[in-house]
């Protein structure tokens, strides 16, 4: 094993990088009317995109297939060996093939071709080799040629992997603008995910409700109301009117504002020492707004009413921070 000082890990390292960006500074001088095509080809696909692929190019397909899928464009990987032995039958006539393969030569994918062909879809090469068996049985070609490797070799792809992934993802970004895709549908398809969390969860998804969330009705005397907050394992209750309408919200924070003044607390009712005409959210209210609420009030816990301004729920800032949307 060779020796390495500090200052040659960092120059090497640094020496792959100008290597691999100047790889991608070249893609954007080669993007001409091949890529254009390329994109309306996948744009007008009435299918499904399948991926396809060898070694690391068939890598860089499956990574390109899922950001397709997941910026609004139907797509599935599909292993260009296995696609021979039976895995054909999940390609249609009306798909659109894009296929990996640097050398455009790989046998696996030169096998795959007359059958893609055969089928009917529209293949869309990527390759480093316009003149590659590939290329020449292809639809729409897009070239990422690379002047070369940023391996110390120059065998291991690399500067060529770094470019077929950064033009799979123009492909996969100018998809996205075609289609008008937006934060909206990035997160219906990825609802577990921060963004998703925060565009898609609502107040009534993450409050508190029944046995949680204590109601009591105006004329309720203190000591009652404490009893109801402590079985209901809560930090405070909604108080209601007779209609059932949210009249105020009764706090540990009210029970110590009015102990030194009302020594009969206790036995007092908590409409007299609640607070009225509390600041509330609405069920349907997305979760991250509430959120805002709590912080431009800076309170820890909120009514949650419905359309009536009934209480249905208590919200509070660890159902939040729970939920992810903190």
């Amino acid at each position: 094993m060779k020796d390495a000082k500090a200052k040659d890990i960092l120059s090497w390292a640094e020496e792959v990088l100008d290597i691999e960006k100047k790889g991608i500074e070249n893609l954007k001088k080669s993007l001409n009317k091949n890529f254009v095509q390329a994109v309306d080809l996948i744009a007008r696909c009435k299918g499904r995109i399948i991926v396809t692929g060898m070694g690391k190019a068939g890598i860089i397909g499956q990574k390109f297939s899922a950001t397709l899928s997941s910026t609004g464009s139907s797509s599935f990987w599909l292993h260009a060996a296995e696609a021979v032995h039976g895995d054909l039958g999940s390609l249609k006539e009306d798909d659109t093939a894009v296929v990996l393969s640097y050398s455009g030569e790989t046998d696996e994918i030169k096998n795959l071709i007359p059958f893609i062909k055969k089928i009917g879809a529209k293949i869309i090469a990527i390759t480093g080799n316009s003149r590659s068996s590939l290329a020449r049985y292809s639809d729409s070609v897009v070239t990422i040629k690379v002047d070369k490797e940023a391996c110390a070799l120059g065998l291991a792809p690399t500067t060529s992997t770094t470019a077929m992934l950064a033009i799979c993802d123009a492909i996969s970004v100018v998809l996205q603008r075609i289609k008008g895709f937006g934060e909206k549908d990035f997160a219906l398809f990825h609802p577990r995910g921060s963004l998703g969390r925060r565009l898609l969860l609502k107040v009534k998804d993450i409050m508190r409700t029944k046995k949680f969330n204590p109601v009591v009705s105006e004329d309720t005397l203190i000591k009652d109301v404490l009893l109801n907050i402590t079985s209901h394992h809560a930090g405070a209750a909604s108080v209601i009117d007779s209609s059932g309408k949210l009249v105020g919200i009764f706090t540990d924070g009210d029970l110590r504002r009015n102990l030194e003044r009302y020594p009969q607390l206790l036995k007092k009712k908590v409409k007299t020492v609640m607070t009225k005409d509390p600041t509330v959210v609405q069920d349907d209210s997305l979760a991250s707004e509430a959120m805002k609420v709590l912080e431009k009030k800076k309170i820890d816990e909120v009514p949650v009413v419905d359309s009536r301004y009934k209480p249905v729920g208590m919200l509070d800032i660890q159902d939040l921070i729970a939920a992810g949307i903190i």
